[in-house]
């Protein structure tokens, strides 16, 4: 589209006057007012623009603490409660950024799950898939160095747990460690650095987000199908369709984020965090923010393997279990994009989604309690080695083995042909495990 064409109204000589030396305009014209998206999107697919809404929250937020906020362990603590207390508006602003970072996690989770569901990991999209990996990894880096930053003791404990993680590296861990420190403890260069590092990060991921976006509008948009459209009725514009959409999702996610920022700000938060960091008092359980726990559960969880320590083994077993996602498009064999036509998918989906779920919930109780009162000698520690077991076996030998042995239901002609009722032919999935091949964008 030229810039000429864009439809400008009474502003539209500057506008044109700009878009003629910058096309920006016809840029967001083309790549979201333009943008073919598959017509038979779900409420699934809201997740992602939740997610950019969430990012700029942040970031938002972010900026106006930072301004507020004291980098120095002996005043960080007093600095987040005069926030809270003596700044106008300053509970409202924290309140938002605590929980925004914990509904950021919700929405990027099930946008995962979602993308493992329907397939958006298969050809042509594994470069879009491990870019939103990455994103993944810097949230979780951003997260674990803003948590620090309120310096209570849980953010003094987590850090210092966490950060010793790396000495269980064999040769460098312990220069690892110090480098991390600034110093042989957790102290202030510790906070200054990571707070530097949470301020730099937000704006890393929103570069790869960039990169997101656009190996998105390069492969084109997956559906609840898994099948790539071949006509231009099998595709609408972007805006008013979605964006309409995508609006109405963000009203009924805003409704909720509100009763939970009003009504129950502390809901996500743990009580021993408003003490002030203590290295003298060591709490009685050192968790992480309830969005780590289940990799907390898988790096307690495994054991002494040969020659490799239990503290060595559960850190590789815990990076791992991130790291495996970008190798998923290769280890998911089947031909068939999207669950829906995967009878057998389904259940093991479902039984991943269970095990996950499972591993949230050991990793924030004690290992060494009962699981039941009535069996004392099957703990959490036991259902965290299950379940820890069942996560990699779900990737290593599940997904191999059903993109070769399930048979997947027909696939329809079209996405129009499923979406207006049209008749809708078995492709050759229907005759057995030599199921339709995937048509590349």
């Amino acid at each position: 589209m030229s810039a000429h064409s864009i439809e400008t109204g009474s502003g539209g000589g500057l506008v044109k006057w700009i878009d003629s030396r910058l096309p920006i305009f016809s840029y967001m014209q083309k790549e979201y007012g333009e943008y073919p998206a598959p017509r038979n999107f779900n409420y699934w697919w809201n997740f992602g623009a939740l997610a950019m809404f969430l990012l700029v929250t942040m970031i938002v937020t972010g900026l106006w603490l930072a301004m507020q906020y004291t980098p120095h362990v002996d005043l960080a603590f007093d600095s987040v409660q005069r926030i809270m207390r003596d700044v106008n508006s300053g509970w409202f602003i924290r309140l938002v950024h605590v929980n925004g970072g914990s509904f950021f996690f919700i929405v990027v989770y099930i946008h995962i799950f979602r993308g493992m569901y329907y397939g958006s990991f298969k050809a042509p999209r594994e470069l879009l898939w491990m870019l939103g990996v990455i994103i993944l990894l810097l949230m979780m880096a951003t997260a674990f160095m803003g948590y620090v930053l309120p310096w209570g003791q849980l953010s003094f404990w987590g850090a210092t747990v966490i950060t010793n993680l790396f000495s269980a590296i064999p040769l460098v861990g312990d220069s690892i460690v110090t480098w991390l420190w600034g110093g042989f403890t957790v102290d202030n260069p510790t906070l200054n650095r990571f707070y530097a590092l949470h301020f730099l990060l937000p704006f890393l991921i929103v570069g790869v987000v960039g990169l997101h976006v656009v190996a998105l509008h390069v492969t084109g948009s997956n559906n609840p199908l898994g099948i790539e459209p071949k006509s231009q009725q099998d595709t609408v514009p972007f805006h008013p369709y979605y964006t309409v959409k995508d609006s109405f999702g963000l009203g009924v996610f805003l409704v909720i984020f509100a009763a939970v920022v009003f009504f129950a700000p502390d809901f996500f938060s743990e009580p021993e965090n408003y003490e002030k960091a203590d290295f003298l008092k060591t709490p009685e359980e050192i968790v992480p923010e309830w969005y780590f726990l289940p990799f907390f559960a898988i790096l307690r969880s495994v054991p002494a393997i040969w020659f490799v320590e239990a503290k060595l083994a559960g850190v590789i077993a815990m990076f791992g279990s991130i790291f495996v996602l970008f190798a998923l498009p290769w280890l998911d064999t089947a031909k068939v994009r999207s669950g829906k036509f995967r009878p057998i998918f389904r259940w093991f989906f479902l039984i991943f989604l269970v095990d996950c779920l499972l591993l949230g919930f050991v990793g924030g109780k004690p290992p060494n309690s009962p699981v039941f009162e009535s069996i004392e000698s099957f703990e959490f520690i036991d259902l965290g080695r299950i379940t820890t077991a069942w996560y990699f076996i779900h990737f290593f030998i599940i997904l191999p083995l059903l993109g070769r042995f399930e048979r997947p239901l027909p696939l329809p002609d079209s996405i129009s042909a499923a979406v207006l009722g049209s008749h809708s032919g078995g492709g050759p999935a229907a005759s057995g495990a030599t199921a339709k091949p995937m048509e590349k964008a």
